[in-house]
C-alpha cells in the first residue's frame, strides 16, 4: 500500500499590517465591533506589486526547505485559490514557471474556504494511486484587491486579509508512521448565492461591466445569518464523522486546525466537540479570513510553533462558500 505523508510546511504573509483602527478611518465600523463579530485584531495586505503567485511562491519555497527537496524533486502540483493571478490560466502553471521546476502537471482547485482541503485529498489521492511521489499543494490568496473598503462593504471588507501556505506531500509505504489517513468532503450548492462574488459571470453578457462594479457585484456578498448556522453545524459534524469513520473520538486529537473564517464560529465549534482551547490552532486574530490560504498558514505556524509535533492525530477542517465543507485526518 502507498500512502502520503507531509514531508514539509511553509507559509508567507505579506509585511503590511492593517488593524482595526486602520479600516475605521474608511468606513463605518471599529476596533471594538469588528472584535466583537469576528475576533479579528488585524490581517496583511499585499503590496501593489505584489500577486497571489508571488505570495505562494514564498510558501513554497518555504515548504520545500522543510521537506528537503529541490524544485527539480516536484512532479505535481496542486495550487488553491480564488484570487488567481488571471482569469485564465490558472496559478498553478505560474508558481510551476517560478519555481523553475520541469515541465509536471498543475492543478488549480476552487473551492473557497474549502480549497485546502479538497486540494490536499486530491493530491493524497495522485500519490494512492502512484501517479506521483512528490506533490506541493499550496493555498494563497489576495482578497484585499477586491474588497470594498467603504462603509458599503463593511461586512465582508473587515474580515478579509491576504497570504499563502503550502505543505509537501510525499509517497510512503509505512503506515505506522506519519501518513494522511482519510479525507470526508461534502457540498450544497442550494446555498450558492449565501456567500459568493457574481461577478465577472457567464451568466452576464458581457462577464464584466462598470454598472456591475458599481453595484459591488464584484465584491464578495454575504448571507452571513446563514453562513454562521450552517458552519457551525458542518463543522463539528464533519469532524466527528471523520473521527468516528477511523476509530477515534474527539479526545484522540492533539490538534484541531480549522479554516480561519471567524473565531465566534471557531468558538462556538470547540464547544460543541468539547475540546480544550489548547487543542484547536488559531491565529484568526493576526491574520483574518485568508480563506484557500487559512489551513496551511496555520498549519505551519503550529508546526513551527512545536504546537503539532511528528506522530500527532491532526484534523483539518473547513467549511465556506459553495456552501462546501470537508475535513483531512493526518497522522502527522
Amino acid at each position: 500500500m502507498r500512502y502520503s505523508r507531509i514531508a514539509g510546511t511553509g507559509s508567507y504573509v505579506p509585511d503590511r499590517v492593517v488593524t482595526n483602527d486602520e479600516l475605521a478611518k474608511l468606513m463605518d465600523t471599529s476596533d471594538e465591533w469588528i472584535r466583537e463579530r469576528s475576533g479579528i485584531r488585524e490581517r496583511r495586505f499585499a503590496a501593489e506589486d505584489q500577486s497571489t503567485a508571488d505570495l505562494a511562491l514564498f510558501a513554497a519555497r518555504n515548504a520545500m526547505d522543510a521537506a528537503g527537496w529541490e524544485p527539480g524533486d516536484l512532479d505535481f502540483i496542486v495550487f488553491a485559490t480564488i484570487s488567481p493571478d488571471y482569469y485564465f490560466p490558472g496559478n498553478g502553471v505560474l508558481l510551476q514557471a517560478a519555481l523553475d521546476t520541469p515541465q509536471i502537471g498543475a492543478l488549480d482547485v476552487r473551492n473557497q474556504c474549502t480549497g485546502f482541503v479538497y486540494a490536499l485529498a486530491a493530491a493524497d489521492g495522485f500519490v494512492r494511486m502512484g501517479l506521483y511521489n512528490k506533490v506541493l499543494v499550496v493555498g494563497a490568496e489576495i482578497q484585499s484587491a477586491g474588497l470594498d473598503l467603504t462603509t458599503k462593504g463593511r461586512d465582508t471588507a473587515v474580515l478579509f486579509g491576504d497570504g499563502a501556505g503550502a505543505v509537501c506531500l510525499e509517497a510512503v509505504e509505512d503506515e505506522t508512521g506519519g501518513r494522511i489517513l482519510d479525507h470526508h468532503l461534502h457540498s450544497d450548492g442550494n446555498h450558492a448565492d449565501d456567500l459568493a462574488i457574481l461577478a465577472p459571470s457567464s451568466r452576464c453578457r458581457p462577464f464584466v461591466t462598470s454598472k456591475m462594479i458599481e453595484e459591488g457585484k464584484t465584491s464578495p456578498q454575504m448571507n452571513g445569518r446563514e453562513v454562521y448556522r450552517h458552519a457551525v453545524l458542518r463543522f463539528p459534524q464533519v469532524i466527528k464523522a471523520i473521527l468516528e469513520a477511523n476509530g477515534y473520538s474527539a479526545d484522540d486529537v492533539d490538534m484541531v486546525v480549522p479554516h480561519q473564517a471567524n473565531l465566534r464560529i471557531i468558538e462556538a465549534v470547540r464547544k460543541r466537540l468539547g475540546l480544550p482551547e489548547e487543542k484547536v490552532y488559531t491565529n484568526v486574530q493576526r491574520f483574518g479570513n485568508t480563506t484557500a490560504a487559512s489551513i496551511p498558514l496555520a498549519l505551519d505556524e503550529a508546526v513551527r510553533a512545536e504546537r503539532i509535533r511528528r506522530g500527532d492525530l491532526v484534523c483539518l477542517a473547513a467549511f465556506g462558500s459553495g456552501f462546501t465543507w470537508g475535513a483531512s485526518l493526518v497522522r502527522f
